[in-house]
């Protein structure tokens, strides 16, 4: 039988603060940004596309979305700060 009275007996926890989501929130921001960054026309056989080789699609875009999966690492992990008494 569970107390609802008990202080210790939260039903409605989560298993990550409120920071560890906004945290996530950005970092999945970053890897979203990171894949647009990513995105364009792609060449055919008919026509040849040189922008498929630009620096934004090849070292800047997967290098953002590198950076926000490992940010949403660091979010998960993220204790925040100890309070002190």
């Amino acid at each position: 039988m569970i107390n609802k009275n008990s202080e210790n007996n939260d039903v409605s926890t989560f298993a990550l603060g409120k920071i560890n989501y906004i945290l996530i929130a950005i970092a999945f921001g970053l890897v979203i940004i990171g894949f647009a960054l990513m995105a364009g026309g792609s060449s055919t056989p008919d026509s040849y596309n040189p922008d498929i080789f630009s620096w934004r699609r090849i070292v800047f875009g997967p290098t953002i979305s590198f950076i926000g999966f490992v940010a949403i690492v660091f979010a998960i992990m993220y204790k925040g700060k100890k309070e002190v008494k």
